[in-house]
């Protein structure tokens, strides 16, 4: 029904048979059954038929075709099969590699499927937004994507952005109670909540309404058609030169139809002739060949938890000239731990997460501070009633620490919330660097939260110290208030500083009482400053040595924090980072103008305290000096910093939903190390990608240099077409699927990032792939001069030795193109090449030797003397190439 927003809370759960501690898993597993899971049907996907089509509505395939069809009618019909076959071959071996890499992209985009917290039973429960069914209790903060249309029963400071939606481009105020108009539209109803639209500000609790096509965003999503992917910047690249060559091919074709008219030759020949040339010297697989190369290598990376969501991330990777990373969770190993809390007349130190405490009254002061951490706080744990031991943890790490601390005091939420509970809320947001809750005594109260039974409502704060200081104007000492004065400022910020200098996170507490008739913009005001908690979140291990890699890989690592200055500059120093004394701030930034902030950019490795809003200028200042920039981000309000970067890299575990919408890269383990591993693995895509272009372009350079040349020695067709299919069969189809999985090369990581403005060749690779297409070509050519007879037509000994000799070439120039990081003939570097190199040898002699294959393909059998002649010629150009990778390893 689409009134829901008519109804009453109390009403909806019983239209829905639900509760609002949630229903059961027995009964969401029924419902899932009956409304299907909670998402979109993607009409972007292709369909096998579709894709299967595709392969035989290219050019040059449609070419072939034709080709094939004339042969028929022409009586040719050894040749008319033989054509087709290769082209079936060709159409299913494209759709098979495009059917995968579909597949494979299809189960990426399924893995960055939002989580989101549900109710279930009573318990807080994190799920797949997948799997949400109507009648469940979703709860959802700030950041969070609305999972399904929800009808809200609670809002604390709510507000949606619904442009996607309605079009109101201002984030909208949410309320839970009904509403009485009838017949409103999507923009007025305030009390849904619809899936797709974004939680800017505070938080709150719905329940599921509609889920997947049901939605009003599935409503909108059966109207729209299908839309194309756009090509990368790389495929752009290669479609262009694959038109120019293809008018090289024309041209060629061109000739030697004309050459074997000239000759007299069959017309009907050398138009057979002239297509496989056309088709030999166009490589009209190639664009496949780049989505497939890139969407394999997402794969790949995704072993190494780097889920890429967008293909042209893949090429960018290796063109990253700066990563600017978040500290905590991607430096570090995000599992913060409280070590110590700094009150204004002691310090407690805390080992091993249980507190140093000497005396009743320590403790008492110690309980307080801890009690006031545990009302302002967002997480959720379960705990163990035995050993206190956290079993089920939802949350920010820095709040879940405080709770996990506070249990060691016995001091748990849920008995707080249920005598003191929360009813109204201040969230934490970048720009006031705090957040409060307002609590109101229902209850017994425990002793050390005895000054609170005066008072009807109490609101706690917490946040940055130098924020928190800043709204204070007395100090709690021993049980009592005393005025801020300078000297407890100065003492306050001393200990801040002493703790920051140690790689500690500090976090400052007030609180303030009889808050009824305050409103809440000032709320904040007049606080009593309580006391700080240190903790820490140690540096990840495998950081430092990740950030050594960059560095060797001419990549600058740049920490961007919203942490103290002093504690990212130690955990900085600790990682290996070229610190500077100090971090700059992000008040620091907002006194450079652009150039200034171009020059302080080109320096800095360390920036704290910074809003997103700075992140975005640092941004862009990078990328106007010319830098290609990585990005790391979790919050909202990273999203545009995160589309701004050349690569945006959202959190997998501590991101928010819309950060990871933003993003082209998720880290699904929000490790640096990662960043840098997924680096590496672009370079490794790229340069297997160029290796086979390489390869391919070389090869059909001999191939048409022997064709275009060889009527002028009287050997009109050189080769025929069904030979020179299947030697395009095995080179661009066996032996490039092998060089296209060749692991890293030696030293990947230790040569400066790629210019992203150039193709994937230069000029000096045309020279060397036309060096050797050249030689090719030469060598072949003159052992088929020596074979030639002119005398015995019959004779094909000539034709087989261009034959066998092209393809042992290529074999040789596949085998050593390989990766410099192994010897050419290592079996056990890259396995499959070993098994692509075997096939084609055998493939190749099968043509030449087997009775109804070479009769097939119009060959003799060559004696054992002429093969090995045949192969010692083709070995030069593996001597070739030797040269040149000598020549490279000495350069490098």
């Amino acid at each position: 029904m689409d009134s829901w927003y008519n109804s009453t809370s109390e009403a909806i759960l019983e239209a829905l048979h639900t509760f609002t501690t949630g229903i059961t898993e027995e009964e969401a597993q029924w419902r899932l059954q009956h409304h299907g899971a909670n998402k979109l049907l993607d009409k972007k996907r292709k369909s096998p038929f579709k894709i299967l089509l595709q392969q035989f509505t290219e050019v040059m395939v449609l070419i072939l075709i034709a080709a094939a069809v004339l042969s028929a009618l022409l009586g040719k019909n050894t040749e008319a099969i033989a054509i087709l076959t290769i082209v079936l071959l060709f159409g299913f071996l494209g759709f098979f590699q495009e059917y995968r890499a579909e597949n494979a992209m299809a189960a990426l985009n399924q893995m960055v499927v939002p989580m989101v917290h549900v109710r279930r039973n009573g318990i807080v429960k994190e799920l797949p937004a997948s799997e949400l069914v109507p009648g469940d209790i979703v709860e959802f903060e700030a950041g969070n994507v609305i999972p399904a249309d929800l009808r809200l029963l609670e809002t604390y400071n709510l507000k949606l952005q619904e442009a996607a939606l309605t079009g109101e481009s201002e984030p909208v105020n949410k309320i839970s109670e009904a509403l009485i108009k009838e017949d409103l539209p999507l923009a007025d109803r305030i009390n849904m909540a619809y899936m797709g639209t974004v939680v800017s500000y505070g938080r709150g609790t719905g329940i599921a309404v509609a889920t997947g096509m049901a939605t009003e965003l599935g409503k909108i999503a059966n109207l729209i058609g299908a839309v194309d992917v756009s090509k990368t910047p790389l495929q752009d690249k290669l479609d262009k030169l694959g038109k120019l060559l293809a008018l090289i091919g024309i041209i060629a074709a061109a000739i030697i139809f004309i050459a074997g008219i000239v000759k007299g030759e069959a017309w009907a020949d050398m138009f057979l002739t002239a297509v496989s040339v056309a088709v030999g010297v166009i490589p009209e697989g190639l664009p496949a060949v780049v989505t497939i190369t890139l969407a394999i290598g997402s794969q790949r990376m995704l072993k190494r938890n780097a889920l890429i969501r967008k293909l042209p991330a893949v090429e960018t990777l290796g063109s990253v000239t700066v990563i600017c990373s978040d500290k905590t969770g991607t430096l570090t190993q995000n599992n913060m731990t409280v070590t110590v809390i700094d009150l204004p007349e002691q310090t407690i130190i805390f080992k091993t997460n249980s507190p140093e405490v000497t005396n009743e009254e320590a403790a008492s002061k110690l309980d307080f501070i801890l009690a006031v951490a545990v009302l302002c706080n967002d997480a959720f744990l379960e705990f163990d009633a035995t050993t206190s031991n956290a079993e089920i943890m939802l949350g920010d790490p820095t709040e879940t620490a405080l709770l996990v601390a506070a249990a060691q005091r016995k001091i748990f939420k849920k008995k707080l919330y249920e005598n003191f509970p929360r009813v109204n809320e201040i969230p934490f947001d970048s720009d006031r660097k705090r957040m409060s809750t307002i609590h109101q005594a229902e209850g017994s109260l425990p002793s050390y939260l005895n000054f609170f039974k005066k008072t009807s409502q109490v609101v706690i704060t917490k946040g940055a110290p130098d924020s928190i200081l800043n709204v204070c104007n007395s100090v709690w000492v021993n049980n009592t208030r005393v005025p801020l004065t300078k000297e407890w400022t100065e003492k306050i910020k001393q200990a801040n500083t002493r703790l920051a200098q140690q790689g500690i996170r500090v976090l400052g507490f007030a609180f303030r009482e009889s808050v009824t008739e305050i409103s809440n913009s000032d709320l904040e005001k007049d606080l009593t400053y309580v006391g700080l908690i240190g903790m820490i979140d140690p540096p990840r291990l495998e950081v430092k040595a990740a950030v050594a890699k960059c560095k060797a890989a001419g990549i600058r690592p740049v920490m961007i924090t919203g942490d103290h200055p002093l504690t990212a500059t130690a955990i900085a120093s600790a990682l290996g980072f070229d610190t500077q004394p100090e971090a700059v701030s992000g008040a620091m930034l907002q006194q450079l103008n652009e150039n200034g902030l171009q020059q302080q950019a080109a320096k800095t490795a360390v920036y704290a305290r910074v809003s997103p809003e700075d992140k975005l200028r640092i941004v862009d200042a990078l990328q106007k000096s010319g830098n290609v920039v990585a990005m790391t981000g979790d919050g909202v309000n990273d999203s545009p910093a995160l589309k701004k970067a050349d690569i945006g890299v959202a959190m997998g575990i501590t991101g928010t939903d819309v950060a990871k919408e933003a993003a082209d890269m998720v880290l699904l383990d929000d490790n640096f190390s990662t960043i840098v591993a997924a680096v590496e693995e672009g370079r490794v895509i790229f340069t297997n990608l160029r290796r086979f272009i390489k390869f391919s372009l070389a090869g059909n350079i001999g191939k048409v240099f022997v064709m275009l040349l060889a009527p002028f020695f009287g050997m009109t067709i050189a080769l025929k077409p069904l030979q020179l299919l299947w030697l395009n069969l095995l080179t661009d189809g066996l032996l490039g699927l092998g060089l296209g999985t060749e692991p890293a090369e030696k030293g990947i990581m230790h040569r400066p990032p790629r210019n992203p403005n150039q193709g994937a060749l230069s000029k000096k690779d045309f020279l060397q792939l036309s060096t050797t297409g050249v030689i090719m070509g030469v060598v072949t050519l003159s052992l088929a001069l020596i074979y030639h007879n002119p005398q015995n037509p019959d004779d094909l000994t000539w034709q087989t030795m261009i034959f066998a000799t092209i393809g042992f070439a290529q074999l040789f120039q596949a085998i050593a193109m390989r990766s410099l990081a192994h010897s050419p003939f290592s079996l056990f570097a890259n396995p499959l090449m070993t098994i692509v190199v075997i096939s084609t040898i055998l493939l190749q002699l099968a043509v030449i030797y087997i009775p109804f294959m070479k009769s097939f393909f119009s060959l003799v059998p060559l004696s054992a003397k002429d093969l090995f002649i045949s192969l010692a010629a083709g070995s030069i150009i593996f001597v070739v190439i030797s040269i040149d990778r000598k020549r490279y390893r000495k350069s490098a």
